[in-house]
């Protein structure tokens, strides 16, 4: 008995929407795995960035504008005050020590421009004194780093401590740097340190 041409269509209709169906399912799935894929890659690249870079501050651009001490995602900044002693002219009246108008040259609280006292005022032989940071005391203000760029040589200057940093993907004091200091560098050279221009 042959089929009628209605029975025929009707075959035909349903293999094309079953084929339709069939070929949608498997596009679709083909497209949940790659995009999984994509996710996974994107995941593992940016770990990579994150392993394989660090946020440091680079000190020929520092304004030391004290953003560092406001806008770290951690309670005390991972940014702290670092010293070139290779720098240093180890003076009697040092600008990152004294605050612009001090009361008189002694090591006084009064007198400091740090407000943690971080900075240590030794006296080595008449007129040289060395300054020396307690890291655990700083709270990466800059203000010791303003004061030693504008009235002295330069040899303070600040750095992002890997120690305490979480090198976050999105780093908080990086948006909010004005100067564009904040940079990633190779985590096997994470320090960009200050040195005599010898030019």
């Amino acid at each position: 008995m042959a089929k009628s041409r209605n029975d025929t269509t009707t075959l035909d209709t349903k293999l094309s929407h079953g084929a339709t169906r069939r070929h949608f399912l498997r596009d679709a799935f083909r497209g949940v795995c790659l995009a999984g894929l994509g996710g996974v890659a994107a995941f593992l690249l940016n770990r990579t960035r994150k392993t394989n870079t660090v946020w440091q501050i680079d000190p020929h651009k520092c304004v030391a504008c004290t953003n560092c001490s406001k806008y770290c995602v951690l309670e005390k900044s991972a940014v702290r005050c670092v010293h070139a002693f290779s720098i240093c002219g180890y003076c009697r009246i040092c600008f990152g020590f004294f605050g612009p108008e001090p009361f008189d040259i002694t090591e006084g609280a009064e007198n400091q421009l740090c407000p943690t006292g971080a900075i240590k005022r030794t006296f080595v032989e008449d007129p040289y004194y060395q300054y020396t940071i307690d890291e655990s005391l700083c709270i990466g203000c800059g203000k010791c780093v303003k004061g030693c760029n504008t009235f002295g040589n330069g040899s303070l200057f600040m750095q992002v401590r890997h120690n305490l940093c979480l090198n976050c993907n999105e780093c908080t004091i990086a948006s909010a740097c004005p100067s564009g200091a904040f940079k990633r560098v190779p985590a096997d050279k994470p320090y960009l340190l200050k040195t005599v221009d010898r030019s």
